[in-house]
């Protein structure tokens, strides 16, 4: 488990992660700073189930809990100046257990005392963390008639900062209407619901009624990238144009509305959102929000109620996280989600300058304002920090920036700039482009020395800033530098981030509501924009998942994650993290549909996995929900290796030392009943793998069979990798059911 000291310190430290706040981070919420009046704090209370609403009728039910929790505040409130109604934040009682209210220190101590009161956890803020890429990805546009209404009855929740109906990306032409097993709603005040966009809610601090509307843009793009509707025509000022579309045009929408700004995603409405979005029928849950480390997952509410959706069939897609290339801060690690980093595509973006020398300077930035490619005075302020600009005009001018990370462009488009060059020591053919509200060009170093002496040379120096163009990228996939890296804090012994996909420079709706650049200043407006971060690539992932439940709609989250793992396009190991920078892979959507073999896993699985992590029945009770969750014998003394995931992780003590680790398998035949699959291994010098038996040959009657992977031998020190790659390589001739093998050195890496 991550060190609880560590944690705490983190625990504030939020991860933003949609384009814009990769280069304009924003200040976050700490836990200790979620006062709401006086002396309390919002804290999620979660509670046994109550056996005695279950004959009831939802809303019946719903009344008989909520007065339940309401005598339950009752009983520790000294304060007579408020009731326990107006302490409550959330009612959980539709997939999950509890309550969210807001408590003094005190309050909360005498609370969790009582029966039937499983947990207690303070209050905790998350960050919200494309034309090409589905054809980068081999997923071909269709009309299919046949496959349209299967993807019809899918339906996608979206956890994000809400949704921009008006675009062309949510047209409901040609679907039926919702499918029967949709239970949810739309706000009242949202009036744009159709047979696209089928459910539409928000959350905030308690309050139902707030807008669904997409202020910021994040939610429209992460939704149009899974499920949108095709587009012809669609770019940003006609740069990277094309058709936009989704993974599954067909599928549905249901939006929880639960970022807002500043003030991010609050955990006890994200768990609200869970608690509606399972009972509502969702069968893919997109959740591109995070924090900059890992929760314990007992402690981390995102865990929590992506456990409730497994429990439930749902499968659960998240953003690994924006803190790369730093080891060990992959932020959402729990087995029972698909965690997803973010490669680059074949398209790059760049941009120009033009020197007053002739020199041609290519960098990056997304630049598509209109008067481009005019000369323009080249000028250095000597810092391009908001306290040095303040009241300063340089109208027309090129600003010289130097280096540094840009956390507003408003107060250079404040002085009249033209237009700012700032330079990177990090620069290389795949980092990203960002758009600023003026044009804003980032290049190597040894290029802004150049500049540099050349303005310190000429009496009159001047630049031209061009637009902005696509280039091949002929290095694709790589992956992005921001992206989070692993090891798995939480469990060293489970590989995240699981799988890789789209992230970077990223094409999809926005909303009309939000500037083009994210900043206040920017009058600008798009109906489709370029962004980047896991953001991006966690809903590709989840079109992926939409996509295998289409045609497998009652496969478990672990063979819809065991599908897309296996099935992984491998990635070549030119980051020196390998297989913790992109997990399997780059994600392989056709591949996913027939993978041929699946890691299935129960809910049992998952709790056997939480004893062998070493949880006691208080942490067991959080996670599960009951705390009749007890940990058999066997399982306290199994090995987190032991659960029956599609990748194997080996952390080693270091390089050099001895080892050797068992990894029990079993895996179920979705393929023909009679195939018959042979393992093949591919390792490095150092470390053996071996498995027995390295045969399976599958029946009608015989659907599952388990097999022993062994892993051992000595790390060998390397200059270009950290670990060691290998993998188990499964085949009946038709399909490759590939799990990667990655051993590393834990003591070294944290």
């Amino acid at each position: 488990m991550a060190p609880s000291s560590l944690l705490a310190a983190l625990v504030g430290v939020l991860l933003f992660s949609y384009a814009a706040a990769i280069h304009l981070p924003r200040a976050g919420l700490t836990a200790a700073a979620a006062s709401n009046g006086g002396d309390t704090k919002v804290y999620v209370v979660f509670t046994e189930r109550q056996p005695a609403t279950a004959e009831l009728a939802e809303e019946e039910a719903g009344a008989a809990i909520a007065a339940l929790h309401h005598d339950m505040i009752g009983s520790v409130l000294l304060d007579d100046s408020s009731n326990a109604a107006d302490r409550v934040v959330y009612h959980y009682s539709r997939s999950l257990h509890g309550f969210a209210a807001r408590l003094t220190e005190d309050e909360k101590n005498r609370l969790a005392g009582m029966d039937g009161v499983l947990s207690i956890h303070e209050k905790v803020v998350y960050r919200p963390q494309t034309t090409r890429s589905w054809d980068f990805l081999g997923l071909p546009q269709h009309n299919d008639p046949v496959r349209l209404p299967f993807e019809n009855d899918v339906i996608i929740g979206m956890l994000d900062t809400g949704i921009s109906p008006d675009s062309e990306s949510f047209s409901d032409d040609g679907l039926p209407p919702p499918p029967a097993k949709w239970k949810g709603v739309c706000s009242k005040n949202f009036t744009s619901c159709n047979n696209k966009i089928i459910g539409a809610r928000a959350y905030y601090n308690g309050d139902r009624t707030v807008s669904v509307l997409d202020d910021e843009g994040h939610g429209t793009h992460t939704s149009s990238t899974a499920a949108g509707r095709a587009v012809a025509g669609a770019s940003l000022g006609g740069l990277a144009g094309g058709i936009a579309r989704g993974a599954v045009p067909g599928a549905r929408l249901a939006v929880y509305k639960v970022c807002f700004g500043e003030e991010g995603c609050s955990s006890e409405d994200i768990l609200a959102a869970f608690d509606d979005a399972i009972a509502d029928g969702v069968d893919v849950i997109s959740a591109s929000i995070g924090m900059v480390m890992p929760l314990d997952y007992p402690e981390d509410p995102l865990s929590v109620g992506a456990f409730h959706a497994m429990k439930r069939g749902v499968v659960t897609s998240v953003s690994a996280g924006n803190s790369g290339p730093i080891l060990g801060t992959v932020s959402n690690v729990s087995p029972w989600t698909v965690s997803v980093a973010a490669t680059a595509t074949d398209r790059l973006i760049i941009s120009e300058l033009v020197l007053g020398d002739g020199k041609r300077i290519q960098g990056n930035g997304i630049t598509v304002f209109a008067n481009l490619g005019k000369p323009s005075l080249l000028l250095d302020p000597g810092s391009c920090e908001e306290e040095h600009l303040q009241g300063k005009k340089y109208k027309g001018a090129v600003l010289l920036c130097g280096s540094g990370v840009l956390t507003s462009s408003s107060a250079m488009y404040s002085t009249g700039a033209e237009g700012a060059v700032m330079y990177s020591t990090q620069y290389d053919d795949n980092t990203t482009a960002f758009s600023y509200a003026l044009p804003t060009v980032i290049i190597p170093k040894d290029d802004y020395d150049h500049m540099m002496d050349y303005y310190n040379k000429s009496r009159h120096p001047m630049a031209i800033v061009k637009k902005s163009v696509t280039v091949k990228n002929t290095a694709a996939p790589t992956v992005a530098k921001f992206s989070s890296r692993g090891p798995n804090q939480v469990t060293y012994g489970v590989l995240k981030p699981d799988i890789s996909a789209p992230g970077v420079d990223i094409l999809a709706a926005w909303s009309p509501m939000a500037s083009l650049s994210g900043d206040d200043v920017d009058e600008r407006r798009v109906k489709y924009n370029i962004i980047s971060g896991t953001s991006m690539s966690c809903p590709h992932v989840t079109g992926a998942a939409a996509y295998v439940k289409s045609v497998h709609p009652s496969w478990s989250h672990a063979a819809v994650l065991s599908a897309l793992v296996t099935t992984a396009t491998p990635m070549s190991s030119g980051d020196p993290e390998a297989e913790l920078a992109y997990g399997a892979g780059q994600v392989n959507p056709m591949g996913a549909r027939y993978p041929g073999l699946v890691y299935d896993a129960s809910v049992e699985d998952y709790v056997d996995f939480l004893c062998a992590q070493g949880y006691n029945s208080t942490q067991l009770a959080a996670m599960t929900g009951s705390s009749s969750t007890a940990c058999s014998d066997e399982a306290r003394s199994g090995n987190v290796g032991d659960l029956n995931y599609p990748s194997i992780s080996v952390p080693v003590i270091n390089h050099g030392v001895s080892f050797a680790a068992e990894f029990p398998r079993t895996v179920t035949n979705v393929g023909p009943d009679d195939s018959v699959y042979r393992a093949t291994v591919t390792t490095v010098p150092g470390v053996d793998v071996d498995v027995t038996p390295d045969e399976l040959a599958f029946s009608a009657g015989t659907k599952k069979l388990s097999f022993k992977v062994t892993v051992s031998g000595k790390l060998l020190p390397s200059n270009t990798t950290m670990g060691a790659s290998a993998s188990v390589v499964w085949s009946d001739g038709r399909h490759s059911v590939r799990s990667p093998i990655y051993v590393f050195p834990h003591k070294h890496v944290m």
